[in-house]
This record gives C-alpha cells, structure tokens and sequence, in this order.
C-alpha cells in the first residue's frame, strides 16, 4: 500500500517544515518503508553547516520516528481526530554517514513489540545501499487532550 503526502498528513500531526516523510512506499504487516528527498532548501538545512549543509542526526532519527508512527496508526485502532503518537525514548541509535542535499533518504521501521499504547521499534536510514543511521525507538498513543503532557512532546 503506498501513501502520497495528503494520506500522511492525515495521519501525523506534522506539517512543513518538520514533516520529514514525503512518501510511504509500502506498509504492511512486518514494516514500512518511507521516503524523505532532502532539498537544498530546507529551512532546517540552513544553519547546519552554512557552506556544507547536512541533514541533522536528530532529524533522521525523527522521520524514522513518523515513518513508525504511520506504521503503529495503520495497524492498529489509532485515530487521528482523537489521538497523537508522541516520541517516548530513543536507544542504540547510530549514526554512519552524513545525509546531503539531493540525496533521497529511505526509511524502513518495523515493529519490535506491538502494544496498544506503546510501540517498539527498529528503523534504518539509508541513501541508495549505504545505511546512514539506525536506532530503536518507543512511541505512544495518546489522547489529543494528554499529548502535550506527555515525555518528549514539545
């Protein structure tokens, strides 16, 4: 199954410029597999680094996030008017090249432990065959009315 940018966003609260998944190629049962083209210019690009510009570890790491986010949404009875899936831990995350203007970066997240508040996950960055960064991560639903209480809302 593959979902353009309005089927994402119908999904994940994020908007531009912090939407970092632009395609879904394929969700299914054991994983997705997302997209992010990183272009020249990105307002986030902008001051990292000023004349060699790289695509920021973190923000690797959360379109890994939003990749498993649309994952955990779609497998699960998530609803979007009513819930939102926030960021809850990160761990063993790596980082093995950088990410550069022009390059596609391919996201692939599959489930570690499926819960119906709390997911577990694994995702993998990668631009063409070489693995750029790789991290598990934790997600959880929550109510709308919970969501910026919650650990790593902001």
């Amino acid at each position: 199954m593959e979902l353009d940018k309005r089927a994402i966003e119908a999904i994940l609260p994020h908007r531009a410029p912090f939407l970092m998944i632009d395609h879904v190629e394929l969700v299914d049962g054991d994983r997705i597999v997302a997209s992010k083209t990183v272009a020249a210019d990105e307002p986030l690009l902008q001051g990292h680094f000023p004349g060699h510009p790289i695509m920021p570890g973190v923000l690797i790491i959360e379109a890994m996030a939003q990749a498993g986010a649309v994952l955990a949404a779609r497998q699960s009875s998530f609803d979007p008017a009513r819930q939102i899936m926030v960021f809850m831990a990160i761990d063993k995350a790596k980082f093995r090249k950088p990410v550069l203007p022009g390059d596609v970066l391919r996201l692939e997240v599959v489930p570690l432990r499926k819960g119906t508040a709390m997911w577990k996950m694994r995702g993998e960055a990668k631009v063409g065959d070489s693995l750029v960064a790789e991290a598990e991560f934790l997600a959880g639903i929550r109510p709308r009315s919970d969501a910026a209480s919650a650990p790593g809302a902001e």
